[in-house]
């Protein structure tokens, strides 16, 4: 029924305009519209809602993720931007703290101004 659907993502902030700088300046996502409830971002071709909220408790898990052509060129350009990544004590993490999954997957985590956790992979 949704495979021909676009799929819009949500996640939460309780700073708007540090959230609309982030999305937009550090990971170049294309706002869309921005109401009294939230802030809507083009992300080739699905949507992403920001929804304003109170009070946060960010997960401990990925709430959202980028697949990339090249990892390590993606974390030097967020790095250049401010972004830094988390490292686990958990898992092994590599010099600019990727992860490679046992299928071969190479992941990296950080997070947004409220604490969200995101990651790029490829």
């Amino acid at each position: 029924m949704f495979l021909n659907q676009r799929l819009k993502a949500f996640v939460s902030t309780t700073q708007p305009d540090k959230a609309r700088e982030f999305y937009t300046k550090k990971l170049g996502l294309k706002l869309l519209s921005e109401d009294s409830f939230g802030l809507e971002f083009e992300a080739n071709g699905a949507h992403l809602r920001i929804s304003f909220v109170e009070k946060l408790t960010p997960q401990p898990f990925t709430v959202l993720g980028w697949d990339t052509t090249d990892i390590v060129s993606t974390i030097k350009v967020l790095n250049e931007k401010g972004i830094s990544f988390e490292r686990y004590a958990f898992i092994e993490q590599d010099d600019s703290a990727i992860w490679t999954a046992p299928g071969g997957t190479k992941i990296a985590w950080f997070k947004d101004p409220d604490g969200n956790l995101l990651s790029v992979s490829d």
